[in-house]
């Protein structure tokens, strides 16, 4: 761009220069299509009768559940992963870390330990997942208050805490699935793994809600995320009340992460896969942009996986097993290459 004077303009912003929009706007026109693509071959994939006729759409509308499901777990794992990052200002932890996976395992493993295989049929329904995530947020708070409002805050001392609440929790779900019978420990470990065919559409009621109202929260907050991200000593410099501020996404990423794991269960790298990728393929410091990017790269993802497990391995139960493996092995690359990024 010139300026009267026939100067170069100067411009500032996530996106100044004009080929940075260009390559923003191509990557976000490929996700959508690829995403649009995936979710019409899960809905119209195999389908035994013609497509459009009163049949078809009635088999595609009992499978709109699953693209349901699929959207809610992309923009939870999404949106939670790229904000937890910024107000933790590091880029190889999730809010995994707090421990929300293992109390999941805890929970499910103390329903079939006590109660049988009856006990883990009893926790399901609305109220038992509304008071899943009631658990699994109230854990998160009471932790947060604790240790982010003592004389002795620390953030790091906080993740340090998670951690080893998180290793107990999942020491003692260890010790519990021991002694289950191997027809209980087969039932239960069918639980245990992040499985979109886990959800009950039942759940979608009080899950969809859940997800909009907290990433939409998180979305009006994104130029404060902007701010948070150059660190705590900047952000009080420039007016932020960064504790207040560092409260009220830890709230909002935990209601969004609770939400996710008591749907389909632990999904323990697919945050960090697709954090990762969209800060790579966004390229820019805005929320507002990175949050679009990360959640299609999260659907495609998923979708994605399902689509090519199902028609060309027929084996879709094991796309959560797949996208994990990956996501640690760009975790592993990333901590290797830590420094560069």
């Amino acid at each position: 761009m010139l300026a009267p004077s026939g100067v170069l303009a100067r411009a500032s912003g996530p996106l100044s220069a004009p080929g940075a929009r260009r390559r923003y706007a191509l990557v976000l026109t490929v996700l959508i299509l690829a995403a649009a693509g995936f979710a019409f071959a899960l809905l119209a994939g195999d389908n035994p009768m013609p497509v459009g006729s009163e049949g078809f759409w009635r088999i595609a509308h009992r499978r709109l559940t699953n693209v349901t499901v699929m959207a809610i777990v992309a923009v939870c794992q999404a949106v939670a992963t790229v904000s937890f990052q910024t107000v933790t200002t590091n880029r190889i932890i999730t809010p995994s870390i707090m421990g929300f996976e293992s109390l999941y395992r805890a929970v499910q493993t103390s329903s079939v330990y006590f109660f049988g295989v009856a006990g883990l049929v009893a926790i399901q329904g609305l109220w038992q997942f509304g008071l899943q995530i009631a658990l699994m947020v109230g854990l998160a708070m009471l932790l947060y208050g604790w240790l982010l409002s003592g004389r002795y805050a620390n953030l790091q001392i906080m993740l340090l805490i998670g951690i080893v609440l998180g290793g107990g929790l999942g020491a003692v779900a260890t010790f519990m699935q021991r002694l289950l019978t191997p027809s209980e420990f087969d039932v239960l470990a069918a639980r245990l793994f992040g499985n979109i065919s886990n959800a009950d559409a039942s759940l979608l009621p009080l899950a969809v809600p859940l997800c909009a109202g907290a990433s939409a929260l998180l979305w009006m907050r994104a130029r404060r995320l902007n701010i948070m991200a150059l660190g705590a000593d900047t952000a009080r410099a420039l007016g932020v009340d960064h504790r207040r501020e560092l409260m009220i996404v830890l709230f909002l990423v935990a209601v969004l992460m609770a939400t996710s794991t008591a749907l389909v269960g632990p999904m323990t790298f697919l945050g960090f896969l697709v954090a990762t990728l969209a800060y790579q393929v966004a390229d820019t410091y805005d929320h507002r942009l990175v949050f679009p990017v990360a959640v299609l790269i999260a659907f495609t993802i998923i979708a994605g996986a399902y689509v090519v497990m199902r028609t060309i391995f027929s084996a879709q139960g094991v796309v959560s097993i797949v996208i994990e493996l990956v996501g640690g092995l760009v975790f592993l690359i990333v901590i290797l290459r830590k420094g560069r990024l």
